[in-house]
């Protein structure tokens, strides 16, 4: 899954300690996060989106497509 939530955190003008610290969660999260070592909850993808002022869809882009048939 590719996320892009490097771009509006810098855009946000926010450290990675700054974002882990508004969602309650470690900056190494946020790394992992950025990096694509991890994909977040359901409840962490819905506050990022929420505190981006975005749609999940619009931070975390998922490629999957379903086999037809």
């Amino acid at each position: 899954m590719e996320n892009r939530v490097r771009e509006y955190r810098e855009a946000a003008g926010w450290s990675q300690g700054e974002l882990a610290r508004r969602l309650g969660v470690s900056r190494q999260t946020i790394n992992a996060v950025e990096t694509d070592k991890y994909d977040p909850s359901l409840p962490l993808a819905l506050r990022m989106s929420g505190l981006f002022g975005l749609e999940v869809r619009a931070l975390f882009i998922d490629h999957w497509t379903p086999e037809e048939g």
